[in-house]
């Protein structure tokens, strides 16, 4: 059964920076595309980030490129988000997934985790 736990999330103020990090259990993440979503209250869900199963490509929602970066440690089975320069709007619950089924910028992927709280205070 594969998991994926989130963490590092919290409160922050505009401008500071939080470290998400994603590690997965279950099964090896080496040989699969990972992603980062947000939802904010009362709004979909939406793409902040992506990085191919070799850690060679990313992609970013334009809202975060620049300020966000993705990466991945495979031998530690570990996907991370590094949030700086941090805005009000950026407040939302952060979720991981593992393995894009729809294209990387798609909530499509075939699992996922149950979220950290990022709060950005103005």
């Amino acid at each position: 059964q594969v998991q994926l736990v989130e963490s590092g999330g919290g409160l922050v103020q505009a401008g500071g920076s939080l470290r998400l990090s994603c590690a997965a259990s279950g099964r090896t993440v080496s040989s699969a595309g990972m992603g980062w979503f947000r939802q904010a209250p009362r709004k979909e869900r939406e793409f902040v980030a992506a990085i191919s199963w070799s850690g060679r490509s990313t992609f970013y929602a334009d809202s975060v490129k620049g300020r966000f970066t993705i990466s991945r440690d495979n031998a530690k089975n570990t996907v991370y988000l590094q949030m700086n320069s941090l805005k009000a709007e950026d407040t939302a619950v952060y979720y991981c997934a593992l393995e894009p089924r729809g294209g990387y910028s798609a909530p499509l992927y075939a699992y996922w985790g149950q979220g950290t709280q990022v709060t950005v205070s103005s």
